[in-house]
């Protein structure tokens, strides 16, 4: 493993790390913050998992968490959306390629070499964190924006006892009925073969539920809503009767603005769940 980049910040350490990755076939990059506690034994994990476009910087440097998770003790892990470089398939497409893995095992091709971004989250990347950093293996938490989102709902109730919470910004609801995201699951998964119960997190609430509490932040003056379809999610927990919490946050859009804004909330409802 390659060291990027360290840097002192709110007396933990902002680092950025390069492997190999068996599971995408390429060098993989991820963010670590780890909080001064972590020099003296292993402390908790917030995952967090970027939206379309994003790469592992995105939210590491906009979204305030790191003050947050210094205050709570707790490690924030900031992984890529999708392998990269020469070699990688990839697409015009926003929504579809480098960028936008989607967090699903790709199996039709050009992707299926690549594109196994639910290994890389679920297994690979744990194993990473675990055997060369303080990190508590047995406390970890997971949030997610937009299809990180939808990453993270979906990870989370594939592993109840994994995660002891999850939390998403405006994420990726419904996407079996949603086409910003049911076309590029579909050319990742193969059209009439994807397992919707896996990969839609109203599915997949209603057939598996998730042991821990959910917290759900929503803009109105978000400009994808419609294709978010956060109605469908708020339907799911209602009907489920899942404990957990669904904000529509006034005028709020889809931005690194909006998230910024409610990341002390979530950081610190994750902390309460990790610490219980």
């Amino acid at each position: 493993m390659e060291t990027v980049s360290e840097n002192r910040c709110y007396n933990g350490v902002q680092g950025v790390y390069r492997h190999a990755s068996e599971a995408c076939g390429c060098d993989m990059t991820f963010g670590l913050f780890l909080p001064e506690e972590a020099g003296t034994g292993p402390v908790p994990l917030l995952w967090y998992l970027s939206g379309l476009t994003c790469t592992h910087e995105n939210a590491m440097t906009k979204a305030g968490a790191q003050q947050w998770a210094a205050e709570q003790g707790i490690g924030l892990v900031f992984p890529d959306t999708s392998p990269r470089g020469e070699g990688i398939a990839d697409d015009p497409m926003y929504n579809l390629g480098t960028g936008a893995g989607f967090y699903v095992n790709a199996t039709e091709e050009p992707w299926s070499k690549n594109y196994r971004m639910w290994d890389y989250i679920a297994e690979e990347l744990p194993r990473v964190l675990t055997a060369n950093f303080a990190i508590d293996a047995e406390r970890q938490s997971i949030c997610g924006h937009s299809m990180g989102g939808h990453g993270a709902l979906t990870l989370a109730m594939a592993y109840p006892e994994r995660y002891a919470a999850v939390s998403a910004f405006a994420p990726i609801a419904h996407p079996s009925q949603s086409d910003w995201a049911k076309k590029p699951i579909h050319a990742y998964l193969g059209e009439g073969r994807v397992d919707w119960t896996r990969h839609d997190a109203c599915l997949s609430l209603r057939a598996n539920g998730f042991a821990g509490p959910m917290l759900i932040d929503q803009g109105t003056g978000d400009q994808f809503i419609d294709a978010l379809m956060p109605e469908a999610l708020a339907a799911a927990m209602t009907e489920t009767r899942h404990p957990g919490v669904f904000r529509m946050q006034k005028g709020y859009d889809h931005s690194y603005f909006f998230i910024s804004t409610f990341m002390e909330d979530h950081v610190a409802f994750h902390a309460e769940a990790l610490y219980r």
